[in-house]
């Protein structure tokens, strides 16, 4: 070992060798985090450090969700790896969205489920986002209407309806996050679909449809046939 070397140093290379040679497909969940640790805690043993992590939040998924101040309890975790753990939750999302130069064509309600599975990714609040689609199911644009439960008070209809009519969209399809877990839609959830319906078709719009995200399992309030649009113009 070099005289200014880490005494973790050839541990650190060999799992980096190992992520460049076979990915993170057979490395344990400490394992990915004393990697990822590795960039921002330069000069201490990371293994513990993760171990730790995973010991008070439960698993990888929670400590990536879990707030920079709830992280900075953790010892050994301080502000600049807690900020880096944070932007790494957030790039995640930021590379779901940003992704793929084709256009998204979102012309059936399963393509809608796969679309927002990952868009809520790190959501430790209920979000609600919106898509407008053309009349052949191309995306115009994606919006996040901000963080609350869904109902007719949370819901902007009327900025939904401008939105919608700011890009001369043939339908929009509505979605939230269910952070307890339970996709299943709930009696208001119900109530502001069908309001969000009436206001869209008042302007010639139609409502394809209204997605539920728990846990990263979609589902569809249209394909569970709690909602029944009357114009399916785009979805099948």
């Amino acid at each position: 070992m070099a005289k200014n070397e880490s005494p973790h140093a050839r541990h650190r290379q060999r799992l980096r060798n190992r992520f460049m040679e076979d990915g993170l497909q057979n490395f344990a969940e400490h394992e990915v985090l004393e990697l990822m640790l590795f960039y921002c805690i330069p000069r201490h043993n990371t293994n513990p450090i993760a171990h730790a992590l995973i010991d008070h939040f439960g698993s990888l998924s929670q400590v990536m969700t879990a707030p920079p101040t709830e992280l900075q309890k953790v010892s050994g975790i301080g502000e600049n790896a807690a900020t880096f753990l944070a932007l790494l939750n957030a790039f995640c999302r930021y590379y779901s969205s940003a992704k793929g130069k084709d256009p998204v064509i979102l012309d059936s309600g399963a393509k809608c489920k796969n679309y927002f599975a990952s868009r809520f990714f790190g959501a430790r609040n209920e979000t609600v986002q919106m898509v407008c689609l053309d009349a052949k199911g191309k995306l115009l644009c994606h919006k996040e209407l901000g963080e609350g439960s869904v109902n007719s008070a949370a819901v902007p209809i009327r900025r939904i309806v401008e939105i919608a009519l700011g890009v001369n969209a043939s339908a929009v399809v509505l979605a939230h996050n269910h952070p307890s877990g339970l996709a299943l839609p709930s009696p208001e959830d119900e109530l502001t679909t069908r309001q969000l319906a009436v206001a869209l078709s008042a302007v010639d719009i139609t409502l394809a449809d209204h997605i539920i995200v728990a846990d990263g399992d979609p589902i569809s309030m249209r394909l569970s046939g709690k909602y029944h649009p009357d114009d399916c113009r785009i979805l099948i």
